[in-house]
């Protein structure tokens, strides 16, 4: 089998509250944010906002009602620590940063050399307004 993602699909606080930060970085990831579909699945207690893409869906989800007063840590047993999206160059790296800071995101590292992820590892380290944690990375590929 070849490891390629379908969909990737979130949990934050406020789905509400974070709709414009995720248009806008999608948008910058190169996902077409008018396609973006919103649900309303009662049965299952969510909302959920999706963003098709030719490479994977990016979804982001409302949480469950007796969960929504709780709140998002990376280092909980079964949660996400970060998300990483590969970039094509170094150059790409920069200009997404550049319109994560446009748009006001809380950048907590780079864009610069990593050496302790390996040679020529240059990336850009953010977070949402959960504080949930994502990456733009560009290195060597993997031999």
């Amino acid at each position: 089998m070849h490891p390629t993602l379908d969909h990737i699909q979130i949990t934050v606080r406020d789905i509400d509250a974070v709709l414009p930060f995720y248009d806008a970085m999608l948008a910058l990831l190169g996902f077409d944010t008018s396609r973006r579909s919103y649900a309303e699945l009662d049965e299952f207690d969510m909302r959920v906002a999706e963003y098709p893409h030719p490479a994977f869906s990016f979804a982001i989800s409302s949480p469950r009602s007796a969960f929504a007063g709780e709140g998002i840590h990376r280092r909980r047993p079964g949660a996400v620590h970060h998300i990483a999206f590969r970039a094509g160059s170094r150059a790409e790296v920069d200009r997404v940063h550049r319109g994560l800071v446009e748009f006001g995101a809380e950048i907590v590292g780079g864009p610069k050399l990593w050496p302790q992820h390996g040679d020529g590892y240059y990336a850009v380290f953010f977070k949402d307004p959960d504080g949930i944690k994502y990456e733009i990375v560009h290195a060597p590929p993997m031999e």
